[in-house]
């Protein structure tokens, strides 16, 4: 990990939650809108506890926001912020278990649920690290666990490329200062942050003014320039906030709705240059093989159960990210896809995604959820909790795809050899997650038990929906 003199770093972003955050934060009431989710690290041999501690020490000192807490305002009229826990507590948040014998990948899995299914501490900085001994064959499991409103995923990997080193070597610097992480920032209270961002709010107000001002001027201008060309923009708009707020055009999978609260994981590798080769083939990208794969499984699945579905409601994220954008935070926009899961054509399927994303992408409304989730965020917990869990019902499966670390890391000297991420499952039957690392594609599925019962049915399918876009590559 890090050395214990490098300088701190601001990831995370601004102290204020954005509007989006706060409605992740909010929404923790009903179990279909929780947003935490867990990476999975399998590594080669055991790390040295003592070692791993004053790593994360170190880590935490470099990045304050990992000892930072949500503070929410005394009346939620106002996004909450990341203020310095004043007790915060390392010990609480790495911890250490060990498997029993013998020590199988399906008892890891099992155990990483249990984990990412307990709530965080809202009172506490919102992630845990667990390190995991006792796997077969000498190695040991790593669990980063945090909540959706500290970063999305493409935030996550920039925070794991922080905490990682590229070398086995230990530091030569092997103590931890005492005293308060780096940060600039004071604690605050409930009526604190209340009246500091009213009275923002007030300061800002004459500048915000002459912004709005100096947009509406300019949109003005812009509309006696070139009125007919303003007013298609305006058409345009408000079609494409059309086709983003309507669910797609697909009927929910009998075999997928209706389920429960539990979580069930599934781990699977696949050579990143395979999906590459196999995108390519059909035309599409390494994004587009693998949502094939992950429709070919779910076709698989279906068949076996005797079930013909043509259509199936998928979620996807597009990330939103620009170089500009800090470190951290959430930058990404959702959208909903009637994927042809009935489709037994591997290159067909990546076609039919390649078309969907290109489009999606050229939304004028693809932020959409930027102009609502401020209204959103100020609605009473259990009204918002009802909005939340509402949107997550129209879809069957969620996915997404995180470029991840192209070199192989190191942990307290051991070395990583998979990274599996298990998202968050908002009211879906799966939650289909792939993280590459070092050449490996390393695909995580955190599935609802009430109706995917059979686990070994079910990754018997992801092994067939891959290797048969995989085949693609062959040709």
């Amino acid at each position: 990990m890090v050395s214990g003199n490098e300088p701190a770093i601001g990831w995370g972003g601004p102290a204020v939650m954005s509007a989006w955050e706060a409605v992740m934060w909010r929404a923790e009431g009903d179990l279909r809108t929780r947003s935490t989710g867990v990476l999975l690290e399998i590594l080669d041999g055991e790390p040295d506890w003592s070692r791993l501690f004053v790593a994360h020490e170190r880590l935490t000192r470099r990045v304050p926001r990992l000892r930072e807490r949500v503070v929410e305002p005394v009346l939620p009229v106002v996004s909450p912020v990341w203020s310095p826990d004043p007790h915060f507590d390392l010990a609480y948040h790495v911890q250490h278990l060990r498997l029993p014998a013998p020590g199988s990948e399906r008892q890891l899995l099992d155990l990483v649920a249990a984990i990412e299914s307990r709530p965080l501490d809202r009172n506490r900085p919102p992630w845990e690290a667990v390190l995991i001994t006792g796997l077969d064959g000498g190695r040991a499991g790593y669990v980063l666990k945090v909540h959706h409103s500290l970063s999305d995923g493409l935030g996550l990997i920039q925070l794991l490329d922080i905490a990682h080193s590229r070398t086995p070597e230990a530091s030569t610097d092997t103590t931890c200062e005492d005293g308060e992480a780096a940060t600039t920032r004071g604690q605050v209270s409930p009526a604190g942050v209340l009246a500091d961002r009213l009275r923002a709010g007030v300061e800002s107000a004459p500048a915000d003014l002459a912004r709005a001002s100096g947009s509406a001027l300019s949109m003005f201008g812009q509309a006696v320039r070139d009125p007919v060309g303003s007013g298609r923009r305006v058409v345009e708009f408000g079609a494409s906030l059309r086709r983003m707020l309507t669910p797609p055009a697909a009927v929910r999978s009998p075999l997928l709705r209706d389920g429960g609260f539990g979580y069930r994981l599934v781990a699977h590798d696949v050579p990143l240059s395979d999906l590459k080769r196999a995108g390519k083939a059909a035309g599409g990208s390494v994004n587009d093989a693998f949502l094939a794969a992950v429709l070919g499984a779910f076709r698989r699945y279906h068949e076996h159960h005797g079930a013909e579905v043509e259509t199936l409601p998928l979620s996807i994220p597009i990330s939103l990210r620009s170089t500009d954008d800090p470190l951290g935070g959430n930058r990404f926009a959702g959208v909903r896809f009637g994927a042809p899961v009935g489709e037994p054509d591997p290159a067909i399927r990546i076609a039919a995604i390649r078309d969907f994303i290109v489009h999606a992408r050229a939304e004028p409304a693809i932020g959409f959820l930027d102009l609502i989730t401020p209204v959103l965020s100020r609605l009473p917990s259990a009204v918002l909790t009802d909005v939340a869990g509402g949107m997550t019902t129209v879809s069957d499966v969620q996915a997404s795809n995180i470029p991840g670390l192209g070199h192989p890391v190191f942990l307290a000297g051991s070395k990583v050899e998979r990274m599996y991420p298990m998202g968050p499952r908002p009211g879906v039957a799966a939650m289909v997650t792939v993280v590459s690392y070092n050449g490996t594609c390393c695909v995580g599925v955190n599935l609802d038990p009430a109706v995917i019962g059979d686990i070994a049915v079910f990754e018997d399918c992801l092994r067939g929906g891959f290797t048969e876009v995989v085949t693609l590559a062959e040709h």
